[in-house]
């Protein structure tokens, strides 16, 4: 499945400029709990992740996802709608 792992690298990627406290990124990273994100940063985040890959994210779909594993499936579901 390296269409996956490939979406995880460059979401770890995406996620680099806005780890201020240096956070080992793992699938299992939250990123309220683990990055301490603020509601701006989220924003600002998710709007990288939209552009990169061109897609939506609804805020239904923000509330929903809590770790990067989830925003990794949560694109690949969003990437196979648009294919």
């Amino acid at each position: 499945m390296s269409d996956r792992a490939d979406t995880l690298a460059t979401i770890t990627g995406l996620i680099e400029p806005f780890n201020k406290k240096g956070v080992a990124v793992a699938e299992g990273t939250t990123f309220a709990g683990d990055l301490e994100w603020d509601s701006l940063t989220v924003m600002d985040f998710v709007a990288a992740v939209e552009d990169e890959f061109d897609i939506v994210i609804t805020m239904n779909m923000q509330a929903e996802i809590e770790t990067v594993g989830q925003l990794a499936d949560a694109v690949g579901k969003l990437n196979n709608q648009t294919a």
